[in-house]
């Protein structure tokens, strides 16, 4: 996980913090090391305080039960076709009211690429 992040900030610079559930008894020591390591901070949402991260879990739940729970998959390979294929929906295609029902590209689009991880 930390070598994904380290390519993100390599491409896009780093945001001031990432935010997660669970507390840091979920989180990897390597995770946690990485944060330190980085200045990028790593909140957490305490164990049943879900909806201070609505945006997330909203997320999650449309993610499950559009592509999810969709399709019994048969094979690892399966499924990671059929998640790009969401992902690539949801992001160049599909409006999103908190981005003024344009599309994740459409937002995107006129910010600098340096300033989209921010």
């Amino acid at each position: 996980m930390t070598r994904e992040l380290d390519a993100r900030l390599a491409i896009r610079g780093g945001p001031a913090a990432i935010v997660s559930d669970n507390g840091t008894e979920r989180t990897p020591m390597a995770v946690l090391k990485w944060s330190r390591e980085t200045g990028v901070e790593w909140p957490y949402i305490a164990p049943g305080k879900a909806m201070r991260n609505g945006l997330v879990e909203g997320f999650n739940g449309r993610f499950r039960g559009e592509c999810m729970n969709e399709t019994l998959f048969s094979s690892l390979g399966q499924a990671r076709a059929a998640i790009a294929s969401w992902k690539e929906d949801d992001n160049l295609n599909r409006p999103h009211s908190d981005l003024g029902n344009r599309s994740p590209a459409e937002f995107a689009a006129p910010i600098p690429l340096e300033k989209q991880a921010a």
